[in-house]
């Protein structure tokens, strides 16, 4: 199985929210505020910074990773609550993975310093240079490594993005109410988590 990381499993909306806003004022554009922002929670980055209008979406990009990484806006994010008790809870009956749009070499270092690294085999993301930026892509990479049968996984995630890749390479999917997708329709979803407490139960049904 796999999750998604930034809404699914941390809240990083002040470290992701304030480097873009550090970005957009670093290359002469007015920010919007943090909470007309999150909708860049979840795609990749790079694709926002083009949404946003900047005239140059890789150097707002270079800009973003560098108040991101070194500002440390990294780190600027919370796990949710119930989340450490709900992987321990899967963990006992299935291999686990990350897979997220934030590039790999970032979200190695987020799970392993808020102790999520423990539960999972692998970790997925994309390249810096936005190699698998499209999660489709990103699983069907992951897929291969791994030698996983698609019909026989899950992606649990908080976008349509999720819901889309896990689409694209035949995975099940499973919805969580508590991210950043409160706008997306997610109705088509396998399963529903309303709480974190709600997902060993929505993968039992799916997996067992």
């Amino acid at each position: 199985m796999f999750w998604d990381l930034d809404g699914t499993l941390t809240d990083p909306k002040p470290g992701i929210t304030g480097s873009v806003i550090k970005a957009l004022e670093a290359i002469g554009m007015e920010a919007p505020s943090p909470d007309d922002l999150e909708w860049v929670i979840g795609p990749a980055l790079l694709w926002s910074f083009e949404k946003l209008g900047t005239p140059d979406p890789q150097a707002a990009l270079d800009h973003y990773r560098s108040f991101y990484e070194d500002g440390g806006g990294m780190y600027d994010c919370t796990v949710f609550d119930g989340i450490p008790e709900a992987l321990t809870t899967i963990k006992a009956n299935h291999v686990m993975h990350i897979a997220t749009a934030k590039p790999h070499a970032y979200a190695r270092k987020i799970t392993a310093h808020f102790g999520l690294a423990q539960h999972m085999t692998h970790e997925f993301g994309p390249e810096l240079d936005g190699t698998r930026n499209d999660k489709g892509e990103l699983l069907a990479h992951a897929l291969n490594l791994t030698g996983h049968d698609p019909a026989q996984c899950v992606m649990i995630g908080d976008r349509h993005y999720d819901l889309n890749a896990a689409r694209s390479v035949g995975m099940k999917f499973i919805s969580v109410a508590w991210g950043y997708g409160a706008s997306d329709d997610l109705s088509s979803a396998d399963g529903f988590a309303k709480t974190p407490g709600d997902l060993p139960g929505a993968v039992h049904r799916l997996l067992c």
